[in-house]
């Protein structure tokens, strides 16, 4: 059963983990487009995940760390 509304630290977390994707994809050199590409995700798709627009999935966590060359732990902690 989904939480509604949902407990007030809920978004800032998203917002700290849409950073953290926004930080490493930067230390990468890489653009939206391009780690889109990677993920199989278009850059809006990047683009709200790091806004904190929409929230990725725990599929889609464990390719952006891969992607990024990171532990999941450092987009998620």
């Amino acid at each position: 059963m989904p939480l509604d509304p949902l407990p007030d630290w809920v978004p800032s977390r998203q917002q700290a983990i849409g950073t953290r994707i926004r930080d490493r994809r930067r230390d990468a050199d890489l653009s939206q487009v391009d780690l889109g590409e990677l993920v199989g995700r278009d850059h809006k798709t990047i683009h709200r995940w790091e806004t904190a627009a929409t929230a990725p999935t725990l599929v889609d966590l464990l390719l952006l760390a891969d992607a990024l060359g990171v532990p999941l732990a450092d987009l998620v902690r």
